[in-house]
C-alpha cells in the first residue's frame, strides 16, 4: 500500500536551452536560473500558490502544469493523495525559449515521487525522464532539466533516450530575454515539412562539431552553432531576436536562438568576457550571465 510522507518537500529545477543552433530537438543545456517549488499532502482539496514568472497568467487549479505532472507521477506510483498544497517561486521566464514548461513538468514529477514513501523505488530516474518526455512531447528540454549539464536526447523504438556529454568549464552563456513572449506552437508552425538534403547534411555536421566544441574545443563554437534547419524559417515571428543573432555572429560571437525563441543565447569563451556581451543587450530586454548547471533537478 502506498503511503505519503509527512510535511512538505521542496525541489529546485534549472532553466534549459534547447537546439543550441543546429541541434534541433536533440541538444539541451541546463542553465543556472532555477525555479523553486514546495508541495505537501493535505487532508483534502488543492491549493496552488505562484510567485514570480507567470503569477498573473498560470491557472491555479488542476490544469496547472505542475499539478498535472504530479498527478501523472502519483498515478504511476499507484495512488493519489487526498489533498495537495503547491507553492511555486518562478524565476524562469515563461514562453521565452528557456524551458519553463519542462521545468514545471520535471518539478511536478520530482515532487510527487518525493511525497511517496519509497517513491524512488516505484519510479526510478529513467521512469521519471520517460514520463517527463511523454508529457512534454520531446526530450530536449526535460533531459537537461532533470539530469543537468549538456544532454543529447531523442526518441527511437525503445522510447526516449538521454546521453550526457561534457562541457568545458571555461564556457558559460549570456541570455538576452525580450519583453514579449512567443509560443512554441507558433514557432513550430513556421517550419517546413521538408528541407533540402544539403541543409540536413550541413546541420548534421555542425551538430557533431558542437558536441566537440562544448566538450573542450570552444574555438569552434562559432562555426558549430550555425543552424540550417529552423532559425531562418522562424524569423518572421521574432525579427528582433534574429537581428541580434546576426549582429553578434557578425562580430564572431557564437549566438543562437534559445529553444523556440525568442530569447537569444550567446556562448562566452576564453578571451571573451561575459560583461562585454551583457553590454550588447537591447533596450527593454534583460540580460543574464549564466553558468552551465550540472545538477539538474534537486530536492531540498
Amino acid at each position: 500500500m502506498v503511503t505519503f510522507v509527512d510535511g512538505p518537500v521542496g525541489v529546485s529545477v534549472p532553466a534549459t536551452s534547447a537546439n543550441l543552433g543546429p541541434g534541433f530537438d536533440s541538444l539541451g543545456l541546463a542553465l543556472s536560473l532555477r525555479d523553486e517549488l514546495e508541495a505537501e499532502v493535505t487532508g483534502s482539496g488543492l491549493v496552488v500558490e505562484v510567485d514570480g514568472a507567470g503569477s498573473d497568467s498560470v491557472p491555479l487549479d488542476e490544469t496547472h502544469l505542475v499539478v498535472r505532472s504530479m498527478r501523472a507521477a502519483f498515478a504511476a506510483q499507484g495512488a493519489q493523495p487526498p489533498g495537495l498544497r503547491l507553492a511555486c517561486t518562478n524565476v524562469v521566464p515563461h514562453a521565452r525559449g528557456l524551458g519553463s514548461s519542462s521545468a514545471a513538468i520535471v518539478a511536478g514529477l520530482s515532487l510527487a515521487r518525493a511525497l511517496v514513501a519509497g517513491g524512488g523505488l516505484l519510479l526510478d530516474d529513467q521512469a521519471v525522464f520517460q514520463l517527463a518526455a511523454e508529457i512534454e512531447g520531446h526530450p530536449d528540454n526535460v533531459a537537461p532539466a532533470f539530469f543537468g549539464g549538456f544532454v543529447i536526447s531523442g526518441r527511437d523504438g525503445d522510447g526516449f533516450y538521454a546521453v550526457p556529454s561534457d562541457v568545458d568549464p571555461r564556457i558559460s552563456v549570456v541570455v538576452f530575454v525580450p519583453p514579449d513572449p512567443l509560443s512554441t506552437e507558433l514557432a513550430r508552425g513556421l517550419l517546413p515539412a521538408v528541407v533540402p538534403h544539403a541543409d540536413a547534411a550541413a546541420d548534421a555536421g555542425r551538430t557533431a562539431l558542437l558536441v566537440a566544441a562544448l566538450g573542450g574545443q570552444p574555438e569552434h563554437l562559432l562555426r558549430a552553432t550555425r543552424d540550417f534547419l529552423h532559425q531562418e524559417y522562424r524569423r518572421p515571428a521574432m525579427p528582433d531576436s534574429l537581428a541580434l543573432v546576426d549582429d553578434l555572429r557578425g562580430d564572431g560571437v557564437a549566438a543562437t536562438v534559445s529553444g523556440a525563441g525568442p530569447t537569444v543565447l550567446a556562448f562566452t569563451e576564453p578571451g571573451r568576457p561575459a560583461q562585454a556581451l551583457v553590454e550588447r543587450c537591447p533596450a527593454a530586454w534583460e540580460a543574464h550571465r549564466l553558468d552551465v548547471d550540472t545538477e539538474g533537478a534537486r530536492l531540498r
